[in-house]
């Protein structure tokens, strides 16, 4: 039964999956606290997380990296495949620059770690549930780190990669390079949530881009050098 907020609307249903009971305690306790998310499950490894998803149908998963049985990085790969309308959100401590190219490779829509303040999980957990992506601070400065590397040659290649896009699909993805969600998006184009889900998956399917936070990376990456 889908639990409901007087001032958010239906609850946001959450997966959590961490091997150790005192993180999942101590993140339940953070969740359980702020009105309208509910944690409708806990999992100590990434194979259970998966059966529980399936059974649950939650909204966003939060994995842990590190995890017996199937790590939290398969998982999301695994999570995509049999649940593609759920978030996954790593949640770790875990901030090296390949376990964060690792975790958006496999299909995150998020990346936040444990030592952070417990504000970005309520928030990460929100946006992502409304179509968003989320990002650590920390990991946000990495990840516009290593886009500095080569940085006129990717902006060239992702410009190219963008130019087949309609205007309309262009609009849409600036808009999701902000970090704007669904409902967002549709709010500032004035059309219905649904059309802009379409035009996310279209250029998601065309560009061979596995979620927002691929799709915001390049746009990030088409605009990091100056225009010829």
């Amino acid at each position: 039964m889908t639990t409901t907020d007087h001032r958010t609307g239906p609850a946001v249903r959450v997966v959590l999956a961490d091997d150790e009971a005192m993180i999942r305690a101590g993140v339940c306790a953070i969740l359980a606290a702020e009105p309208g998310i509910e944690v409708v499950a806990e999992a100590a490894d990434g194979r259970e997380a998966v059966e529980l998803t399936l059974r649950h149908r939650p909204d966003v998963v939060l994995l842990d990296i590190r995890m017996p049985r199937l790590d939290g990085l398969r998982a999301a790969s695994e999570l995509r495949r049999v649940a593609p309308d759920t978030a996954v959100v790593m949640l770790t401590t875990f901030s090296e620059d390949e376990y964060i190219a690792r975790a958006l490779d496999s299909g995150a829509s998020g990346f936040l770690l444990k030592a952070g303040d417990p504000r970005e999980l309520i928030a990460g957990v929100r946006a992502v549930a409304d179509g968003a992506a989320c990002l650590s601070p920390e990991v946000a400065r990495r990840v516009i780190t290593r886009l500095g590397d080569g940085r006129l040659s990717r902006a060239t290649e992702a410009r190219r990669a963008l130019e087949p896009l309609t205007g309309r699909e262009r609009e849409v993805v600036a808009l999701v390079a902000d970090g704007l969600s669904n409902a967002e998006i549709a709010h500032r184009l004035h059309v219905v949530e649904g059309t802009v889900k379409a035009h996310v998956s279209a250029v998601l399917a065309r560009l061979g881009l596995r979620n927002r936070v691929q799709l915001a990376i390049l746009a990030y990456e088409a605009d990091t050098a100056p225009r010829p």
